[in-house]
């Protein structure tokens, strides 16, 4: 009799297959194997919220082959991902599987292992364990309360808002997130400011280098300011500049004047390598590197899992094997040499305080796998996210990158004291950066000695405008969820595919812009679930679940301390009135009554024109969003549409015509740069030579 192993996938079945013998059977489940049911809550509410579990529809045959296979097996091993969803599923399987398997006399085993290798199978099957009842217990927790508020909150929106609406328990808060900064955008007043720059050169230099003015009569001069780790959050600083008569009189007073240096200051920096990627910094990386949405990113890390180039993917947690920590280092030893490595190996710890610390960052199984390695079996989409993973997990345990500092500071008298400052550095040692390179050009300044003079070129002001909050895009939104702990590191990228595909929210130029329909539901939440919508408590349910996953705490205690006030809640909004979308108007006529003007909606399969005297006038057509340019291949309009996954691109309205397609306005105007030159004519008048369209 074999061994039965059950993963989720095949290509985790196929992976496993080739470190285990004869003795084994893998089989897959397919993802679970159990959830509530579709049609009704499947909650308990008067015993304890239990969940009505069943067998999902079409797992039933996948079920019977499980079950077949148990019978001739000796022992059942449960080798699901390692995770709380990983364990539920086992559970579930178990569950199923229990009634042949005492009829057999068969046992049940539970391991788990954060990588696919042959060591590291090896090594789980050699420490098998029970399924662990305090995750099962967490994830139920999770599932149960999403379902509690989304199947009943939102036949409310049907009513009140608009029908085939729903609401979930964190998208409703990232939601939110993106309507309270649309809003602060609409808000936000521009304000003009100046900054005050001179060109100083030094004696026999060919070249002037640029100061900035720094302080009036001792006074700093601040300039505007946005920044944040996260592109979500920014701060607004003040000037004492911010006038266009004021930044002429200080440039008219610097003019002509001796400019001295006054302090030349030189210091040795160090920068250090970040951390191994988790799920939250890998997605939002490729977001930034390569525009790739979180459900994107996801789906090309699950493939590189299950065929055992990455470790589990789904993680929150920086730590490292020691085995992972001593195999780099001795590649990075073996390539780079011994100056690359740091005295000792890197430790890091997450700031996440409810980080799960037994499992690991995202790192290579293999240090030696390059890309073209991965290109080969997976493609080049997988290749560029085993790239960074490959770059960021080597680069974390080698040496610091040295960088020399200088600032140079010079003074000017006139009608007032004035001091500027230029800053230079020099990379000395490139250190971690040799295998993962970061903008950082070298900036090297010429040999200043305090007290000497230098050579005014020009004197000039610029003038600038306090920029508006930004519109959060992939990357800022998963580190703003992050950082406020909301969702977990699984639920990021199906928080973001759900507020896209339910309409509430759109991609403009890669940035999330609400729609009529998002700001209407999160206005109508705001205003009557303002507990439930909110982010501390969010976050609070959060530790909750972490609690519950620790054994501290009964999943049903949480549940009803939930629930009671939430019933309460329910109860009051039947008597709250009903929101109207606001409808953006196209200032176009109606074509079939002539009365109504027609508007833009937003319905469940995106946006539409419809006469604004419906329901009196049902007239209706498809939405197109027009540009004022034309197709560089065939001189059509040039429109906006949608990838399958929801990102906008420019195409030719004559498609399927002409399949000319452009990420960005940039790369229509190359296009029709390369065309003209190219296009000559025959003396008949026809054309010579032909271009090739550009497409995403």
């Amino acid at each position: 009799m074999k061994n039965l192993v059950i993963v989720e996938s095949p290509t985790k079945a196929k992976t496993i297959g080739k470190f285990l013998g004869d003795d084994y059977e893998i089989k897959f489940s397919m993802g679970h194997v159990m959830d509530l049911p579709k049609s009704k809550l499947g909650v308990d509410l008067d015993h304890n919220f239990s969940p009505q579990l069943e067998v999902v529809a079409d797992k039933k045959q996948i079920i019977e082959d499980l079950q077949k296979s148990a019978k001739h097996a000796e022992v059942i091993i449960l080798a699901t991902d390692p995770d709380r969803e990983g364990e539920a599923i086992a559970a579930n399987i178990h569950e199923l599987l229990r009634v042949k398997a005492k009829e057999n006399g068969l046992t049940f085993q539970r391991i788990v292992f954060h990588e696919i290798t042959k060591d590291a199978v090896e090594e789980a099957l050699k420490s098998p364990r029970t399924v662990d009842k305090n995750l099962v217990d967490a994830q139920i927790a999770r599932r149960v309360l999403d379902r509690l508020v989304g199947y009943q909150i939102s036949p409310i929106l049907w009513q009140k808002v608009r029908r085939g609406l729903s609401a979930g328990r964190v998208q409703s808060v990232a939601l939110r997130l993106i309507v309270e900064r649309e809003k602060e955008i609409t808000a936000f007043t521009k304000e003009p400011y100046f900054t005050i720059h001179a060109l100083l050169r030094k004696e026999k230099e060919k070249h002037g280098i640029e100061f900035t003015l720094l302080e009036i009569d001792e006074k700093k001069i601040e300039t505007q300011q946005t920044f944040s780790l996260y592109d979500g959050d920014y701060s607004v600083s003040k000037t004492v500049i911010t006038s266009d008569k004021e930044a002429d009189t200080i440039v008219s007073d610097l003019q002509g004047k001796q400019f001295v240096v006054s302090d030349v200051q030189q210091k040795e920096t160090r920068r250090s390598p970040q951390p191994p990627y988790t799920t939250s910094t890998l997605q939002q990386d490729a977001s930034r590197r390569f525009g790739y949405p979180g459900k994107r990113t996801m789906s090309l890390a699950q493939k590189l899992y299950e065929e055992g180039f990455i470790t589990y993917h789904r993680t929150d947690s920086v730590t490292l094997a020691p085995a992972a920590i001593s195999a780099m280092r001795s590649f990075v030893k073996r390539e780079y040499g011994e100056q690359y490595l740091p005295q000792e190996p890197r430790i890091y710890a997450a700031k996440q305080k409810n980080a799960q610390e037994a499992h690991e960052g995202i790192r290579p199984t293999k240090m030696d796998l390059d890309v073209a390695g991965v290109r080969d079996v997976l493609g080049n989409d997988c290749a560029k996210l085993y790239d960074l993973i490959w770059r960021r997990g080597i680069a974390s345990q080698m040496a610091d990158a040295v960088i020399e500092s200088t600032t140079v500071l010079v003074t000017a008298e006139s009608k007032s004291r004035y001091l500027l400052k230029t800053n230079g550095s020099v990379l000395t040692f490139d250190g971690f950066l040799k295998v993962n390179p970061q903008a950082l050009a070298d900036t090297k300044l010429p040999d200043y000695k305090s007290g000497e003079i230098l050579e005014e070129e020009n004197i000039r002001k610029e003038a600038h405008e306090t920029p508006a909050p930004p519109r959060y895009n992939d990357a800022s939104l998963i580190g703003t969820l992050e950082e406020k702990g909301i969702g977990r590191p699984s639920t990021y990228a199906s928080i973001i595919s759900v507020l896209t595909d339910r309409a509430y929210v759109e991609r403009v130029e890669r940035r999330f812009v609400p729609t009529p329909v998002g700001v209407a539901v999160n206005d109508f939440l705001v205003q009557n679930f303002s507990t439930i919508d909110d982010i501390p408590f969010t976050a609070q349910m959060e530790s909750h679940l972490d609690a519950v996953a620790a054994g501290d705490k009964a999943w049903e205690e949480m549940m009803k301390d939930f629930y009671t006030p939430f019933a309460e809640s329910l109860e009051k909004v039947k008597d709250a009135p009903r929101v109207k979308i606001e409808a953006e108007e196209t200032g176009e006529k109606c074509p079939e009554c002539s009365v109504g003007n027609l508007v833009i909606r937003v319905g469940k399969f995106g946006k539409f024109l419809s006469c604004s005297r419906f329901p009196s006038c049902k007239f209706t057509r498809p939405y197109v969003e027009q540009t004022n340019l034309l197709c560089p291949k065939d001189n059509g309009n040039i429109i906006i549409k949608k990838t399958r996954t929801g990102r906008r691109f420019y195409g030719c309205s004559n498609y399927p015509n002409c399949d000319f397609a452009a990420w960005k306005v940039e790369d229509i105007k190359v296009a029709k740069a390369a065309k003209e030159p190219m296009e000559t004519k025959e003396d008949n008048g026809t054309d010579k030579t032909r271009s090739k369209s550009l497409a995403p």
